[in-house]
């Protein structure tokens, strides 16, 4: 055998050994995307027609949109990292997958406490924090569920062949450590034990921040990185400005996400908004890594992953400007209490990390799974149909919190006027969401027919092998190998 067969074969043995844990991951992860898109619908309905779930206390606003966050954020953008997480980890390690049964197990008790905070919140069980909704017996499984995965990834880690770290591994690695730290002490400091007075909200919002951007932005540029080079055909550009946009990253995110017109000591914004202006380093330098690695690639885009890796970085880059211009006072006079800071959140999950993910997986479940997509045309107008719905989406929220901040900030204008003028901006934004829902189910049509083909062969393979008759040696060939065992 020539060293690329063994190549080849060592790469097959390594995607197989991811093979059932990232169907674990992907699977409940395609589930939870289309039912939390959903109730967002059903959330921002209620803005068109307020009367519309007035009978069903479970559909209120303030737990479907609570609910909707979660589901997007616990139920589909962490489980999806974690699953291209292990895969990459694997790449890089050139190795199997190690403890390939601890993730399976850990895929199924982070679903099921996400199906535990999802209820609660339903119900009227919230804690009452941002993000962080889920009562205790969600929040513990779903901290123990993502230790027995990092186990896995940090195993795998440890038994690579190539000692050197590539780009991907910072981003990555630092992610592991990084949810644990702040979902452990959010939860102590605001439902175990919780702290009294305004520190509560801070606590909340220092959770937030690194949770809703430094944690999405760690894991979806560290995947960028991965699969960037390798859809364009060039190396990543530049080694060192990686680990400088790496670091500046994780220095300056960690002190964003204070508003400015909060209730706190002064320097507490003050220290957000020039860390927040700060981040503009960080940025420049993702933009120019991505820009450089991409320009001159013959590599055709056609709406396949490679287009999703690019519009993914391309929007991070936006959503960071737009977390900066929050923090900017003078900005912030106008956005502040408006749909602008949804607007850039939506951005950061649905326009940035959803879709980096989304090509990523299409990239990867085909080589993990041995076969192509079941519905390959799926994949362009799935790619369209989000980032029609992401300009729609996050855009019109965005213009419609401008204008609905200059009202508010016009005396001479009631405030149901000014609240009133988003109306036409939530049409908009309806539309995209609904197209952004569509798109899902498309992605969630391959993800569960790829799960079903691979079940169905798995199934026929063993009753063949339940059928096949047993093969009992002759007389003659038994005594011939007792004569060659004496002999």
């Amino acid at each position: 055998m020539n060293p690329t067969e063994t190549k080849n074969l060592s790469t097959s043995e390594i995607d197989a050994s991811c093979r059932v844990p990232l169907l674990a991951l992907f699977g409940g992860a395609a589930l939870w995307l289309v039912v939390g898109l959903a109730l967002s619908l059903a959330a921002i309905m209620t803005f068109h027609k307020p009367d519309m779930f007035a009978d069903c206390p479970l559909l209120t606003y303030g737990r479907v949109q609570a609910a909707a966050n979660d589901l997007l954020l616990y139920g589909f953008c962490i489980p999806a990292g974690l699953g291209v997480m292990l895969w990459i980890f694997a790449r890089l390690s050139q190795t199997p997958l190690c403890l390939p049964l601890v993730p399976i197990v850990a895929a199924n008790i982070w679903h099921l406490g996400v199906l535990v905070g999802v209820v609660a919140i339903l119900i009227g069980d919230s804690t009452g924090f941002a993000w962080l909704e889920f009562p205790r017996g969600g929040s513990v499984l779903l901290f123990a569920a993502f230790l027995l995965i990092a186990i896995s990834a940090v195993a795998t880690f440890g038994q690579r062949k190539e000692r050197e770290l590539y780009p991907s591994h910072w981003f990555l690695l630092a992610a592991l450590l990084w949810f644990p730290w702040i979902y452990s002490t959010a939860n102590l400091f605001l439902v175990a034990w919780p702290v009294r007075g305004v520190a509560q909200a801070v606590i909340d919002w220092w959770f937030s921040n690194n949770l809703v951007f430094v944690w999405l932005a760690l894991v979806g540029i560290g995947t960028a990185f991965y699969f960037l080079p390798k859809l364009a055909g060039r190396p990543l550009q530049t080694y060192y400005l990686a680990l400088f946009a790496f670091w500046t990253l994780t220095l300056f995110g960690t002190w964003c996400g204070i508003p400015q017109g909060a209730p706190v000591p002064a320097w507490l914004p003050a220290t957000s908004a020039v860390a927040s202006s700060l981040l503009i380093v960080p940025l420049i330098a993702i933009a120019v890594i991505a820009v450089k690695t991409v320009r001159g690639s013959n590599a055709s885009c056609k709406g396949g992953p490679f287009c999703y890796v690019k519009f993914g970085t391309a929007a991070f880059v936006l959503s960071g400007l737009m977390l900066i211009a929050e923090a900017c006072p003078q900005i912030s006079r106008v956005t502040e209490f408006t749909w602008f800071g949804p607007a850039q959140v939506q951005l950061q999950i649905l326009g940035f990390f959803t879709i980096v993910m989304c090509g990523a997986i299409y990239e990867l479940l085909p080589r993990v799974m041995g076969f192509g997509l079941p519905f390959p045309k799926f994949v362009r107008p799935q790619h369209w149909l989000f980032m029609l719905g992401i300009v729609l989406w996050a855009g019109s929220l965005a213009v419609g919190g401008v204008e609905q901040g200059m009202k508010l900030g016009n005396p001479q204008i009631a405030f149901a006027d000014s609240t009133n003028v988003a109306l036409i901006f939530l049409r908009a934004g309806t539309t995209g969401l609904l197209f952004i829902l569509l798109g899902s189910l498309l992605f969630a049509a391959n993800i569960f027919a790829m799960t079903f083909k691979w079940k169905l062969a798995l199934l026929k393979s063993l009753l063949a092998a339940v059928k096949a008759p047993l093969t009992i040696p002759s007389a003659s060939a038994s005594l011939r190998r007792d004569k060659e065992v004496k002999s």
